[in-house]
């Protein structure tokens, strides 16, 4: 699978539907060895123009727009390979708390998602509803894992 996914995007010109684009997607950033994140799309508010996309900056914790969204392509490494150390009965040096309904599905390989209390793996096909919780991904295995998130907004 690759890394830095392609883009669609669709319109309207005429009258009818089109294709706009179809691309490589330009903005994506590693920002540590191989921890991938594009962000491939965003809303600016609900309900969503169709007319116009704002780019938004590539940052490792998001920064979803008041009533916006965020749709985002994300690479993570092995933690050996991030030389991310967990230590038991230490927080978890990623833990981070967004305020945003998150969406997300592991496309591939796995993932251990981390809570303050409990964690659980997650294998490609599974979805996880991220409610604005304090959270961290831990990458156990040997191949990287990619998830597709959509971040929504939310109040907390």
């Amino acid at each position: 699978m690759n890394k830095i996914p392609r883009r669609i995007v669709t319109g309207i010109k005429n009258g009818k539907s089109i294709i706009v684009e179809d691309q490589q997607v330009k903005n994506a950033v590693e920002h540590l060895p191989g921890l991938i994140i594009s962000d491939i799309w965003n809303t600016q508010n609900t309900p969503a123009s169709l007319d116009f996309e704002t780019t938004i900056p590539n940052t490792g914790f998001p920064q979803t727009p008041k009533n916006g969204t965020y749709f985002r392509y994300v690479v993570i490494p092995p933690d050996k390979d991030l030389s991310v150390e967990f230590k038991k009965g230490e927080p978890h040096p990623m833990m981070h708390q967004t305020s945003t309904l998150d969406y997300i599905i592991i496309l591939s390989g796995e993932l251990h998602l981390i809570m303050e209390e409990g964690e659980t793996i997650l294998k490609p096909g599974d979805i996880v509803i991220q409610r604005g919780t304090t959270h961290a991904w831990s990458n156990r295995s040997d191949e990287p894992c990619i998830q597709l998130a959509v971040l929504i907004d939310a109040e907390i």
